[in-house]
Formats: C-alpha cells, structure tokens, sequence
C-alpha cells in the first residue's frame, strides 16, 4: 500500500511539473523570449561594430541589461525602446525587429546601416518614435509603417531613399515631426498629408520632389515648420499655407514655384522666424500697401530672424524693416529691385536699428544712387555685406571702416569712383574684399597689408596707379589676388609674387610692369592660374618657375620675355594638358 502511494506521489509531482515547465516554456517563447531571440537576429545583421557595442548581448546578463536596449516597468522583460544611434554601426536592419512589439522607440540614426528599411516595422503597433536618419538605407519607404498608428515622431532624413512618399502615412494622426530630407524620393507630395492635424514640422528638402504644393497643407494648423526646399516643385503657393499662422520656418527655396507674395504676409504669417523663397520664380514687388504706398506685411513679423529671396524676379523697393529686431539675415540678390536712380539705398538707413544683423546681401539688382554714410551705424555684428553687380555710384564712404567685424565686403561691378579709403584697415576681420569693376583711382593703400586675415583680395578693372604696395606681402592667408586691368606700374614686387599661401589665382594681367619676373615666383607651388599677360616685363623667365607645380593656367603673352621656357615645366604641361599662352 505505501509503494503504491508513494507510486501516485510521484506521477501527480511529475504531471504538475510538467504541466508547469510547458507553461514557462509558453510563456517564454511567447514573451520576452521572443524579444531576446529578435535582438540576436539584429545582431547577426550588424557588420561592422567598432565600439563593440552588441559585445553585451550574450548570456551573460538578462537582454534588458544589454547596451542600447530598455525594457518597460508595465511590461516587465518586454524590450520598449532600442538606442544604438551614433555608433558607427554598418549592415542590415533585421526583420526581426518587426518582433518586438512592444517597442515604443527605435533609434538607429548617425549610423551607416544599409540595404531596405524593413516593412516589418509596421508590426511594431506601439511605436512612437522612429529614427533612422543619417544612414544608408535605400529603396521605398515602406507603405505599411502607416500601421504604426501611435507614432509621433518620424526621421527617415539622409539616406538613399527612393520611390514615393506613401499617401497612407495621412492616417498617422499623432504624428508631430516628419521629416525626409536628403534623399531621392520622387512623385509629388501627397495631398493626404494635409490630414496629420497633430503635425508640428514637415521636412523634405534635398529630394526630387515634383508638382504643387497641395492645398491640403494648409489645413496644418499645428505646423510650425514647413522645409520643401531644394526639389523639383512648381505651380504657385496655395493662398491657404499663407495662413498658417503658427509657422515659424517656411523654406521652399530652389524650386520652380512662381507667383507673387501676397501683400499681407506679415500678418497672416505673425510667427515666422526663417521666409525663405530663394532660387524660384516668385515675381512683382515685395509686399506693400498699395493704397497708402508705404511698406506693410514683413514687419509685422517681428521674429524674422531670416529673409532669404534671392534669385528670383521680384521688383520695385526694399520694404521698411526697421521693426525686426530679431533679423539675422537678409538676402535680395539676383532680383530686380530698385529703380537705379537716387534714393534706392535709403532703406540701408533702416537697416541701423538692426543690431542683430549679420549677413546683408542686395548684389545683382537695380541698385542705384550713393552708398549713405549711415552704413557706418549697421550692426556692429555684421560679418557679410553684398552689394557687388548694381548701379551705384559716387566714392565709399569712409565711414565704412567702423564695420569693424566685417568678413566679406564685396562691391565689385558698380560705378564706385574716388579711392579705396585707407580706413579699411580698421576691418581687420576682413577675409574677403571685392571692389573690383569700379572706376576707382588713385593708389593701392599701404594699409592693405594690415589686412592680414585676407584670403581674397579683388581690385581689377579699375583705374588704380602706382607700384604694388609690397605690405601686400603681409597678408599671408591670401589665395587669391586679382589686380588686373588697371595701370599700374613699377616692379612686381618680391614679396607679393613670393607669397606662398596664392593658390587659386593671381592676375596682374594688363598693367604697365616693367622689370623681369622675379625669382620669387617658384614659391607659388599651390598656384593654379598666372596671368602676368599685356604688361612691359623682360628678361628671361626665372628657371624658378618650374617649381609652380600646381599651374594649370599661365598667360605670359604681351610681354618683352626673351623665348627661354624653363624645359621642366614644358615637360610638365604637356602630361596634363594645361593652358599655356606664350
């Protein structure tokens, strides 16, 4: 009797110990072993991992303790979040990852992942976040990533992607920030995308993107940011997108868009910090009241921080701005503003109550009258200011050198007259100076030389005399010198045609420099063009010459030279087909 109790015992122990290790083992599989064995297929994806961060995920320790991956306080041992963004990681994004379906964040961007994006991803129903941006991922994006309807946040930016942005991402209604820019997705924007009313910013500049902007947009009333620059968009702006009130970014430069700005812009659009329409085909004056003919619309914007529509058609004057105090930078080049008469540069006088201003460019318009000495009260903080390529006239006023933390002052191509004030070298900021294709005379200043921060410096096709300042030789930054088609005069001086930091170009082409070529000139070894052409130099050219190894272009024509070629540099232009003008 007691074996056979003994007997049922151990048939029930072995029935509930079964019974119960079936169970765990169901529950394993089903659970967070499920997850464990969906993190080692993405494992096994991974090509290249130099910080040995996956080293982790062996076991050794639980998978919610391995690097990159969180799991839930709810769901215990459920994998919620994977973080492996930034470390340099290369290869394939597993299907797998289409098993972790409790995953609400998957970060993978600064990485260098390639191949498909998996459409299993559109399994992951709880996921809120997804980053895959700065990658290699190429083909379509997947259609049903749609499913992921709790998704919030979506950066598929810099990769290789192709095809068409899908119209079923429409349904994505808690989507906030989607962004697609810097790839190669092509078709037209999906008018479907007007129905993410919980959109706050809409990137997709750097694709090839076609057609119009859909009027659906405008129905956007949460964005703050609309960035559809750098596509292949045409048609006009729907009158409704003007209406987004919220925005604070709107940026569709380098397109073929056309049309004109509506007249109240700056009131429909009070928020806007960057307006950016550069390189389209936007035409008529830039917002006015017509009725009371004074400026109106921008300056109600009083956060602009960037306005930006060069290279487009856009006529009449600069409206008053003089209310942005916030305002960075203002771009009007390449248009046809103006009226190349007296008085179009008064709104430079408004420009002084800009004390943020850093960047000021009107080059290429229709720019007349005189530079007002009131430009010497612009922002102390300006580092560029453009107004090469207009009609202006009269001297530089010298009050232009308080411009102290200028960097680039370029002016060429106007009808400036008198000479280079020598208050300019009180802008020893200064990297790059363009006066070129004035009527300027008068000498080079001495003080140039203090200009020791120059990197390019352009005086041709004016009417400067006098020798080459040799302080010239003090800017030792510079790559470029043009001072061509003038009349000067004297010796090239040694410490100018020595400068070993020339290696875009140097110009002194037609000129009256007597004297030989100085020896100095086989320390140009970077130089790629040398154009000392129509001047009165002899002698024989310096074997020095040779040295200039990089010299791609050299004119030496119109000279008194005597025919002595240095025979290595023949040898060396011939190989690499370089222009040589005797």
């Amino acid at each position: 009797m007691g074996v056979l109790v003994l007997k049922l015992i151990l048939l029930i122990y072995s029935l509930v110990n079964g019974a119960l290790f079936v169970c765990c083992m169901h529950l394993r599989m089903g659970g967070n072993e499920t997850d464990r064995l969906a993190l080692l297929a993405i494992k096994a994806q991974i090509k290249q991992d130099p910080h040995n961060v996956t080293s982790s995920w062996n076991e050794s320790i639980h998978f919610c303790s391995w690097h990159g991956v969180s799991c839930g306080r709810r769901h215990r041992q459920r994998v919620t979040m994977l973080d492996l963004q930034s470390q340099k990681l290369a290869g394939s994004l597993s299907p797998h990852i289409g098993n972790l379906s409790f995953l609400r964040a998957l970060r993978l961007q600064n990485n260098s992942f390639s191949n498909i994006i998996p459409p299993e991803i559109g399994n992951l129903r709880r996921l809120q976040v997804l980053s895959l941006h700065n990658n290699s991922f190429n083909g379509p994006i997947p259609y049903n990533i749609s499913y992921c309807s709790n998704l919030i946040f979506m950066n598929f930016g810099f990769n290789g992607l192709v095809g068409k942005i899908p119209s079923e991402f429409g349904s994505l209604s808690k989507l906030r920030s989607f962004v697609l820019q810097a790839n190669n997705l092509t078709g037209e924007i999906p008018p479907s995308l007007g129905n993410l009313s919980s959109l706050e910013g809409l990137g997709a500049t750097q694709n090839n993107l076609v057609g119009s902007l859909p009027t659906s947009l405008g129905q956007l009333k949460k964005s703050t940011i609309l960035s559809l620059g750098s596509n292949k968009l045409t048609g006009t702006i729907p009158p409704s997108i003007y209406n987004l009130s919220a925005l604070d970014v709107f940026s569709v430069q380098n397109n073929q868009i056309r049309g004109s700005l509506p007249s109240d812009l700056g009131n429909t659009l009070p928020n806007l910090q960057i307006f950016s329409i550069c390189v389209n085909q936007f035409f008529g004056s830039l917002p006015y009241n017509k009725l009371s003919y004074m400026p109106l619309s921008l300056s109600n914007a009083t956060n602009l921080r960037a306005i930006l529509v060069q290279q487009n058609k856009l006529t009449g004057q600069v409206p008053d701005l003089r209310k942005l105090h916030n305002l960075h930078r203002f771009g009007s080049g390449y248009n046809h503003l103006g009226s190349g008469t007296d008085g179009d540069l008064s709104f430079l006088s408004d420009f002084t109550n800009l004390t943020e201003l850093e960047q000021l460019g009107i080059k290429a318009n229709n720019f007349g009258g005189t530079l007002p000495a009131s430009i010497s009260n612009l922002s102390t903080n300006l580092k560029t200011f453009r107004f090469e390529r207009n009609q202006i006239h009269g001297s530089i006023p010298t009050e232009l050198g308080n411009l102290v933390n200028l960097e680039s002052l370029l002016m060429g191509g106007n009808s400036l007259t008198g000479n280079i004030p020598t208050e300019i070298q009180k802008m020893s900021s200064l990297v790059e100076l363009d006066i070129s294709m004035n009527a300027l005379s008068g000498s080079i200043p001495e003080s140039l030389g203090n200009l020791t921060k120059l990197y390019r410096l352009s005086l041709g096709g004016n009417n400067l005399e006098g020798v080459i300042p040799s302080s010239l030789g003090n800017c030792q930054r510079l790559i470029l010198l043009d001072l061509s088609n003038n009349k000067l005069s004297g010796a090239i001086p040694q410490q100018v045609i020595g400068l070993p930091s020339l290696s875009k170009l140097l110009n002194l082409s037609r000129n009256h420099f007597t004297g030989s070529l100085p020896m100095e000139v086989g320390k140009l070894k970077s130089l790629g063009v040398l154009d000392v052409s129509n001047n009165m130099l002899s002698g024989e050219l310096p074997s020095s010459l040779g040295s200039c190894e990089s010299l791609e272009v050299l004119h030496l024509q119109d000279n008194f030279f005597k025919e002595s070629i240095p025979s290595s540099m023949i040898r060396r232009i011939r190989p690499f087909s370089q222009q040589f003008v005797w």
